[in-house]
């Protein structure tokens, strides 16, 4: 009788311990994203795709670089009119001399203002309350995560880790795959704010990076008609933020968007989106991301699967 009752004790045991497991695995991803959307369009189709992916939970957007305010308005409108009004919105330090023009204003401007939320200190909120938890995507300029790091180095020590869009490592900007790579350069949002970059790389948080080398994957003309003509609140607003973006002047752009900062994103839903190896990462006074010897200190991608890319964005982007 005794041997029966431990049998089944533990079997109880062993069906709750399955099931605790189960829940664990199916609990969405609780994130973060620090974006500079408005300038290019790449930002708007991450937060296209983060809106549509129940793994993802959206803890808040803070704003980065240039007028942060207005990006804070463009954020209200887009989460507003696609159902999505109660995600956070919190403004980063606005910065100045930014070289990229706010290509997407005009939608921006018919945005509310919301409160004024600290971005930083939303940021250090958040990870005090769920240490270990959280998952900052990094897609813009560093300068929120600087400071972040200046003001509470121990509390962003806490975070689960940053998936970022960033640097060049072993190849540089090409316009099309069919040309030789050009060197490493300098990337945009590394050489944006270097002291920044510089913090971060030397914080000690678990970094993911996915710089140029793995991330200029297009948005092609059949899947850019799909998506645009498909008629659902987010590709509509992807519709009109899009033909902003390229109604607006730029010489070196085509109307095939570059999706740079959407592979984070698809990294956090499926790893097997952009596969990783540990590196040590530098970041040189002139804002190159310089591989170096020593220990890793950040697990980089360096080459994405883009058949796996598009089986996770177009699924999700042209559901109602």
């Amino acid at each position: 009788m005794a041997s029966t009752l431990a049998r089944t004790v533990r079997g109880l045991f062993s069906v709750l311990a399955l099931s605790c497991a189960m829940l664990a695995q199916a609990a969405p991803q609780k994130v973060i994203v620090d974006m500079d959307i408005g300038d290019d369009i790449d930002d708007a189709f991450a937060l296209g795709l983060l809106l549509q992916s129940p793994e993802i939970e959206i803890v808040g957007i803070t704003t980065a670089w240039g007028d942060t305010a207005l990006r804070a308005q463009l954020l209200e409108r887009m989460l507003r009119e696609t159902g999505h009004g109660q995600i956070p919105i919190a403004q980063g330090i606005r910065t100045t001399g930014n070289p990229q023009p706010f290509t997407q204003a005009r939608y921006a401007q018919r945005g509310k203002l919301p409160p004024k939320i600290d971005a930083v200190g939303f940021m250090l909120d958040q990870i005090r309350r769920q240490p270990d938890q959280i998952t900052l995507l990094a897609l813009g300029p560093l300068t929120n995560i600087g400071a972040a790091i200046e003001r509470d180095a121990a509390t962003f020590g806490k975070l689960r880790q940053v998936a970022m869009m960033g640097g060049s490592v072993r190849s540089g900007y090409r316009k099309s795959h069919y040309v030789p790579a050009r060197p490493a350069d300098r990337e945009y949002n590394i050489v944006s704010d270097i002291a920044s970059a510089q913090k971060l790389f030397t914080s000690g948080v678990p970094i993911v990076m996915m710089p140029v080398d793995s991330t200029q994957i297009r948005l092609d003309e059949v899947e850019r008609n799909a998506l645009l003509g498909h008629g659902s609140a987010v590709t509509d607003a992807l519709a009109l933020l899009y033909h902003q973006w390229i109604n607006a002047y730029q010489p070196w752009s085509s109307n095939m968007p570059s999706l740079f900062d959407v592979v984070p994103v698809a990294w956090v839903i499926d790893p097997s989106v952009c596969p990783t190896i540990p590196l040590r990462i530098a970041v040189d006074h002139e804002g190159y991301t310089r591989e170096q010897a020593g220990t890793p200190n950040a697990q980089v991608c360096l080459a994405s699967d883009q058949k796996r890319f598009f089986e996770i964005l177009m699924p999700r982007l042209l559901k109602d």
